[in-house]
């Protein structure tokens, strides 16, 4: 039994998104965060396992998985038939392992850095060699890995379709979001988190 702890329209969309892919077998229970982007707007729901009160959070038969990059990969590797992850012992392990770290502890506290307006050297330079190593990749796409999709891309293009001002002009970008956003499980998973939050709203 899988069970997803998400709140619509949040950084947990990606595993909305990555739960499309897979064709996996998920429950998502909806639930209240007490932060959306830095500010106070309720409280935690009581419900959410998350030991932070944030999202994602996936419970798999009473073991307890959260951050974004742990869910995912756990998912990942428990379908492996779908094609987006690669097995322990693969060549391609090393690969997709660097490039789920790298998103959460390079490319995020970069480009946050860059939304909070910070211009010192080293946050500058910190955002200009995630852009390069983000375009040399894509140069030799069309994905992350080459020339299938993976989680990589999952969890890396939905931050980058998030913060698409902040990137270099460039068409690489361009083609990239604009591949992923032509995906039929990225615009359904789009689709049934507009819903709920339609319907939070009303």
């Amino acid at each position: 039994m899988l069970t997803l702890f998400h709140a619509p329209q949040t950084r947990s969309s990606r595993i909305l998104w990555l739960i499309e892919e897979l064709g996996a077998d998920v429950e998502v229970a909806y639930c209240e965060i007490a932060y959306r982007n830095g500010q106070k707007i309720g409280e935690a729901d009581a419900r959410n396992p998350h030991p932070d009160g944030k999202v994602p959070a996936l419970i798999h038969d009473g073991a307890l998985i959260t951050e974004s990059a742990a869910v995912a990969l756990y998912l990942t590797d428990l379908y492996p038939e779908a094609g987006l992850g690669a097995p322990v012992g693969s060549p391609e392990r090393g690969a997709l392992l660097t490039w789920l770290s790298w998103a959460a502890g390079e490319l995020e506290p970069a480009l946050f850095a860059r939304m909070s307006g910070a211009r010192d050297p080293w946050s500058v330079a910190r955002h200009e060699a995630a852009m390069d190593r983000l375009m040399e990749a894509l140069w030799s796409g069309p994905y992350l890995m080459g020339e299938r999709l993976t989680v990589a891309d999952v969890m890396i293009g939905s931050t980058l379709a998030w913060v698409r001002p902040m990137l270099p002009d460039s068409p690489l970008f361009d083609r990239y979001l604009q591949r992923l956003a032509a995906r039929p499980a990225n615009a359904r998973a789009m689709t049934r988190d507009g819903a709920v939050a339609l319907e939070e709203a009303a």
